[in-house]
Order: C-alpha cells, then structure tokens, then sequence
C-alpha cells in the first residue's frame, strides 16, 4: 500500500512525528506552508493561530505537488490548535476534497495540552468520513520526548500496516 503523509508543523513536533512515520511505513510526505507563515512566539502565535483555527480560515498555501492516484492512504498530520486542524490542513482538504474520496485516511496530532479528539472529530467532517482508519496523539514529541510517545508511534505505524483500526 503506498502512503502519503500531509502534514503542517509550526515548531517541529508534526515534522519530527511525519517523519518517523514515513521511515517507519516508507510513505512519502508533503509538508503544507502557509503564503503567509504563522508567528511562531509569543502572545501572537497563539492569538493568530487559534483565532485562524477557531474561524475555520483557509491560508493560501505555497504550491505543492500532489497526485493523489499514486496513493492508497492519505495520512495527516497537524498540531492541535484550539481543538483544531490547523488551517493550513483545512486549505488542502478544501482544494483536493474530490481527490481525497475513495481513499483511506489517517491522522496524527501533536498537542501540548489536549483537544486532538474534538480536532480528530472535526477533521472527519471536513473529508465527509464517518471515522478515520486510525488516529495518534503526542504529547510534544520532538519538544519531549519520551518513550510513551515512541510506542504510540511504533503501535501506529504497526496497526497500519495491518490495516488500521477498522
């Protein structure tokens, strides 16, 4: 099964998480930039990015390769913003809604709180999919990391192997 990890990462927890992934199933990745970057400190990086996040925005993104008939299975990959996808994702979803039918998906979240399960719920509703195949939350892998967050990765990577949760 070839897979395509789509991802969005701010401070580099999603990138570090994308990419064990990949080596992990030997998937391809698409990282997603924003036109306009996100502040990445401070007051303004939460303000911004949650009320981007929370307003459901859609940021133009830099051009990106994307061929979805090279793929079976479409993992995503965000941080959790105010129990969101964050926007840059939503933008992708939007433009490649059509494309991204019929194919399996997954996703990871990387969060320093909480929120990935309302986010998970909301993601869902933008691909119009009842559930995804299998999901992932870290606790701040690259900031932290620890070995629960390393067997959550390696359960996950494994369980899609055999072919997610369904």
């Amino acid at each position: 099964m070839k897979n395509l990890i789509v991802y969005y990462s701010l401070e580099g927890n999603t990138e570090f998480a994308a990419r064990a992934v990949a080596a992990a199933l030997g998937a391809d990745t698409l990282r997603l930039e924003p036109v306009k970057a996100y502040p990445s400190a401070g007051f303004r990086k939460f303000f911004w990015g949650g009320k981007s996040a929370v307003m459901a925005e859609t940021p133009a993104l830099r051009p990106y390769d994307f061929r979805p008939e090279g793929y079976d299975r479409i993992i995503f990959g965000f941080p959790v913003w105010a129990g969101n996808v964050t926007p840059p994702l939503r933008t992708f979803i939007r433009e490649n809604l059509e494309a991204l039918k019929g194919k399996r998906v997954a996703a990871f979240a990387c969060q320093s709180g909480a929120g990935a399960e309302k986010a998970f719920g909301r993601l869902e509703a933008c691909l119009g999919v009842d559930a995804l195949e299998a999901r992932l939350v870290l606790i701040d892998p690259k900031v932290r990391p620890n070995p629960e967050n390393a067997a959550k990765l390696k359960a996950f990577c494994e369980g899609l192997e055999r072919g997610g949760d369904k």
